[in-house]
């Protein structure tokens, strides 16, 4: 329950916010505000599908969605994402413009404004830093950016009001873009890898194979797959040779070691020959044609 009041919570901040920052961007005529305001906004939304979806992904496994609903955390991570990639190109875009012709700020203004939003988002930050999904991870992260991301605007609003160099102001407005940019194409890497069925990264399927080899009674074991549901919690199945009686005993032993490699849920299958399968059958019938061809 924790994760989703945080989650409320961090929403209704960031839409409040998002709103009187859009103005603020207004009234100082700091592109750099406008598009923190962007940024906040796509928070908020993200925030709030993630709100949903979080619920959602709690539902316990039905036979619709026999895994579960875990996945619909994951995709509440896919639209975040995609809102902010857009976002962050547009507000670049929007800097860019800036820098051709730049305009007058108001900087003292700018100045009680990022005040402001280093509170406020520091506040936000730590009320929302615990939590476990992907999703609160991604809620957190945004906060956190929200909070360098005032830091930046307020060093920049002091320097210019010392200065006077308006052109400050938009390209510290690409440099908070980019760096949201850059993050969003990281967490896309990751749900990506989730939707392709990669191979966890922790998990090193040779060395896997090399400790399950070492357990008595077990002499082989082939198909292995190993997969995540929601980056948390991954699932293997594999077939195992062996000549034991006491199948019971060594699927139980495979087990705890599965579960040393953080796999939490298996589907072991014994048999007794090693690999009689039409596929490993194949499979050399195929190498055997291939020798042919190269000779």
């Amino acid at each position: 329950m924790k994760t989703e009041k945080n989650i409320l919570i961090a929403f209704l901040l960031n839409i409040s916010f998002a709103i009187f920052e859009f103005f603020g961007g207004v009234f100082t005529n700091s592109v750099a505000i406008l598009s923190d305001s962007v940024h906040d906004l796509g928070d908020a939304l993200s925030i709030g599908i993630s709100f949903f979806l979080e619920k959602k992904s709690k539902k316990k496994a039905d036979n619709k969605y026999t895994y579960g609903y875990i996945r619909y955390s994951v995709l509440g991570g896919v639209i975040t994402t995609t809102i902010l990639l857009v976002g962050s190109i547009l507000v670049i875009i929007g800097a860019c413009k800036r820098l051709i012709n730049p305009e007058e700020v108001n900087y003292s203004r700018m100045i009680i404004f990022a005040l402001f939003g280093v509170i406020l988002n520091f506040i936000a930050a730590y009320v929302t830093r615990e939590g476990d999904s992907i999703n609160q991870r991604s809620v957190n992260l945004h906060m956190l950016e929200d909070v360098l991301g005032w830091i930046v605007v307020l060093v920049g609003a002091i320097i210019m009001n010392f200065t006077d160099i308006s052109i400050i102001d938009p390209i510290m407005s690409i440099g908070v873009s980019t760096y949201i940019l850059f993050h969003s194409l990281k967490n896309f890497k990751i749900i990506l890898d989730l939707f392709l069925e990669k191979t966890p990264k922790d998990i090193d399927i040779d060395e896997l194979k090399e400790h399950l080899i070492k357990i008595d009674g077990v002499e082989d074991i082939h198909h292995i797959h190993v997969w995540s549901i929601d980056g948390y919690h991954n699932y293997a199945t594999m077939h195992i040779v062996t000549k034991s009686k006491d199948i019971a005993h060594i699927k139980k032993e495979i087990r705890e070691e599965l579960n040393e490699h953080n796999i939490g849920h298996s589907i072991l299958e014994t048999e007794d020959e090693v690999c009689d399968e039409i596929e490993c059958k194949t499979c050399e019938n195929i190498e055997i044609h291939h020798h042919h061809h190269h000779h």
